[in-house]
């Protein structure tokens, strides 16, 4: 009789015992689900719009959207007031747009020290080389890019645009000038600053 009420108690210690450890097994799975959550987060679009605003007694106003979105930057840039004809776009240093002439915007964005040049070109180029666009005969134009070499208000500094400025010129972008690609007065300025 002691054996079979031993054996019994044995079989529930174990039975206790395996439940224990399916129920650690469950409180294991448990710490994935707000990681899960956070990938979802992440994967959740950013945006940022900037206003730009004319500069060098110009009339060239308009909108930048930036949004990203599983790793790629679009910009969608929407503008007046523009002469017709082939204008520069780029990214510049800072998004202090206050001087009167643009310049207070810095020289381009170039995090990783490369030469001016075409956007992928193996000889290099600055991370703030859009390139050139075309107003229509009423000065409007819009300008789309898309790139993953640029994130919104992420950890690296190589890539993280928030905080640059955004500067249309009054003439074309020649891809080989140093270190800007002589592409004229600065005609409109847009600081790009908050993430929404």
């Amino acid at each position: 009789m002691k054996k079979i009420v031993l054996i019994a108690v044995l079989a529930s210690l174990s039975f206790t015992g395996c439940k224990n450890k399916k129920e650690d097994n469950n409180d294991a799975v448990m710490p994935e689900t707000p990681m899960m959550e956070a990938a979802e987060s992440t994967m959740t679009p950013k945006m940022v719009t900037a206003t730009l605003n004319p500069k060098s007694d110009s009339n060239v106003s308009g909108t930048v959207t930036f949004e990203e979105e599983n790793g790629v930057v679009n910009m969608t840039a929407k503008m007046s007031g523009l002469e017709p004809g082939v204008h520069a776009i780029h990214l510049h240093e800072s998004s202090d747009c206050s001087s009167p002439d643009g310049k207070s915007a810095g020289g381009h964005w170039n995090p990783t020290a490369q030469p001016h040049g075409k956007w992928g070109d193996a000889n290099g180029y600055h991370k703030g080389d859009i390139g050139n666009f075309t107003a229509d005969a009423d000065g409007n134009a819009t300008v789309t890019f898309s790139t993953d070499e640029w994130c919104i208000g992420c950890d690296d500094p190589n890539k993280n645009i928030i905080g640059k400025g955004v500067i249309v010129h009054a003439g074309a972008d020649d891809y080989t000038s140093q270190p800007s690609g002589a592409a004229g007065a600065r005609v409109s300025c847009a600081g790009i600053i908050e993430v929404k």
